[in-house]
């Protein structure tokens, strides 16, 4: 039996639909820790979407954008780097946050996971308000976004920065930068000639709120390197400043 329902039609009475919750996709074979990571994302009203395997993970970074990857390390098939690499260089998700999980201690194999395109990465076992920790801070980060038309064109030599689109072209042709990669760009170029510590560094791309070490800005510099300059090994844009930091090239 049908009950009648009242529904007020009346003039501005009608409720905007509630915006989309940040999607999250978590890349993990283990259905406990996917399950796990899954549930405290759904109390923090994140969507999760899981994937167990690298092919599959692959495959959703390719057909939809997501807000923040959490990617494990050793995966079956494709590794996580193999797939850290792959969403960078060819998905919608070039420039959405990763946070890399692994089970390794050693600092190289943070290094490799950092060096492949993470923005973070946490070692396993781990705690759960660490975690939620990491990837609130990433989410902030990721939601930075330059308002349309507040910022012109940067030109540097032979390099052009477009914060409002987010777009950069090197010799005329477009480049492509995940987020931590651009902000540190347009930071060095916005100041050539300047020194930036390490230090000074990690807050103006990290914003000081991720759990990250002055090697992550190394590592960062190492791979802006490879996308910006004719030769990486002898760079002529992004310059080392031996027991000080780094800094753009004079004009």
């Amino acid at each position: 039996m049908w009950r009648n329902a009242a529904i007020d039609y009346s003039e501005g009475s009608v409720e905007s639909p509630p915006a989309p919750r940040p999607s999250v996709l978590v890349v993990e074979d283990e259905a406990n820790i996917r399950e796990l990571v899954c549930l405290h994302l759904g109390l923090e009203h994140l969507e999760c979407v899981q994937a167990d395997s690298g092919s599959t993970a692959l495959a959703l970074a390719r057909s939809r954008r997501f807000d923040l990857i959490v990617l494990d390390l050793m995966l079956p098939g494709l590794d996580g780097v193999t797939v850290c690499r792959a969403i960078r260089r060819e998905s919608l998700n070039a420039d959405a946050p990763i946070l890399m999980l692994t089970a390794r201690r050693e600092e190289s194999d943070k290094v490799v996971g950092l060096d492949s395109g993470a923005d973070d990465y946490l070692t396993k076992p781990f705690g759960v308000r660490e975690l939620m920790a990491r990837v609130r801070a990433l989410l902030r980060r990721g939601r930075q976004r330059v308002e349309p038309d507040s910022i012109e064109p940067l030109i540097y030599k032979h390099i052009r920065v477009e914060p409002a689109r987010r777009r950069v072209t090197v010799g005329g042709t477009p480049v492509e930068l995940t987020s931590q990669e651009f902000q540190l760009l347009q930071v060095l170029l916005s100041h050539p000639g300047i020194v930036f510590s390490r230090e000074a560094l990690l807050q103006k791309v990290w914003k000081g709120a991720t759990f990250v070490t002055v090697r992550s800005v190394d590592t960062l510099v190492k791979r802006l390197r490879k996308k910006m300059e004719a030769d990486p090994a002898d760079p002529s844009v992004i310059l080392t400043v031996w027991g000080s930091g780094y800094k753009a090239a004079d004009v």
